[in-house]
């Protein structure tokens, strides 16, 4: 028996150090990945490490990572020990085409193929590059590129009697569309576009760089336009509302004058257009590129070669799921119907007299006078 448990013990012991030389043979290196996922059905990229119950694009991948072999299984636990880092965090049910995460893995051989082997078929690695070891996805991004899926009948006039799928959307109002848009580039203060930011908190100053809506197309018998925006960063639920409050200025329900009112210091009332649409286009390097694109070592972060996979991507898996969505549970007929709700005129001195009126009469009644100002 003692010669049993010896055998037993030194096979144990062969067998972690025939490991430990198979890692030595393949050392971790700091590499992006070029990800693409169709997001409904996720609550968003960002693990939440110890909570199941919300299923994320992070569980899916790390789970891969962990399986394919190329982490070990403790850094699937704890993502610091890996250096990972998303490029940008997308919101619950959002879309990417072209996101991209950094982190230190071992380069086994066929490795996009072995990733994507336990991967389901609507989240796809597409590329893989070598960076420096410092490299950080988030702190090294100069711009992203999210586009915004809708369908045009958002746009009719609301005292026109519309047909959701008849609807056509007319030279003239495309190009209001665009002068809306266009409106936002530049640097502004984009506090009301997000919660919990007031209007002197330096961080709600926000760049962008582009922004227009493209000639519409027809899908399954219903007419859909994609609206382009280039940003340096966006704040939660910043592009959404950007486009809910362009809608609501050419439906009727809101002044032209509230986006610059909105960019002000009084607090606008700005709708949030559904998430259903929202896609993560593209992740911008150019410093970065710059200086290491072309130094020999590292190749610059650019995905000419994966274009095609891109494109198919969204074909197969992220216009479809949008189109049939818009179909079957109509987020953005049912979300129309809420733009009446909104308060567009109240002005910073009525709104300053209601908080005044509110807060005496939640004194006599003993109150804490807090107001909601959840998103």
């Amino acid at each position: 028996e003692e010669n049993g448990h010896q055998n037993k013990k030194l096979k144990s012991d062969a067998d972690e150090e025939d490991a430990e030389d198979q890692n030595k043979k393949t050392p971790k290196r700091k590499i992006v990945l070029l990800m693409a996922y169709s997001g409904k059905g996720y609550h968003g990229m960002q693990r939440n490490v110890g909570s199941s119950q919300f299923k994320t694009i992070e569980d899916d991948l790390v789970c891969a990572l962990v399986q394919s072999g190329c982490i070990p299984e403790n850094h699937g636990e704890d993502m610091k020990k890996m250096s990972f880092q998303r490029c940008a965090r997308t919101d619950k049910g959002v879309s990417a085409a072209g996101q991209i995460v950094s982190l230190k893995v071992r380069l086994i051989d066929d490795i996009l193929e072995k990733i994507n082997n336990h991967l389901p078929s609507h989240i796809r690695i597409l590329g893989l590059k070598r960076v420096t070891g410092g490299f950080n996805s988030k702190n090294k991004c100069d711009a992203r590129t999210y586009s915004y899926m809708l369908p045009t009948f958002a746009f009719a006039h609301k005292d026109h009697d519309v047909q959701e799928e008849l609807y056509r959307l007319d030279r003239e109002t495309l190009e209001r569309v665009n002068q809306l848009l266009a409106c936002y580039k530049g640097t502004h203060n984009f506090h009301n576009f997000t919660s919990q930011k007031g209007p002197r908190d330096p961080s709600a100053k926000r760049y962008i760089m582009e922004m227009y809506c493209g000639e519409p197309f027809v899908r399954e018998n219903m007419e859909f336009a994609v609206i382009q925006v280039k940003g340096q960063s966006f704040m939660m639920h910043q592009i959404r509302k950007m486009i809910g409050l362009v809608i609501a200025v050419v439906k009727g329900y809101a002044a032209e004058s509230i986006m610059e009112r909105s960019w002000g210091e009084e607090k606008v009332d700005v709708p949030k257009a559904p998430g259903l649409g929202l896609v993560l286009e593209r992740v911008h390097f150019e410093k970065y590129n710059r200086r290491f694109g072309n130094d020999g070592l590292h190749e610059p972060l650019e995905w000419t070669e994966e274009e095609e996979k891109i494109a198919v991507f969204k074909e197969q898996y992220i216009y479809p799921t949008i189109i049939n969505t818009e179909r079957e549970e109509k987020s953005m007929a049912n979300w129309l119907k809420t733009l009446p709700i909104h308060d567009f005129n109240s002005s910073a001195v009525e709104m300053q007299t209601n908080n005044k009126n509110s807060k005496k009469s939640s004194d006599l009644e003993g109150s804490d006078g807090c107001g909601d100002d959840s998103d």
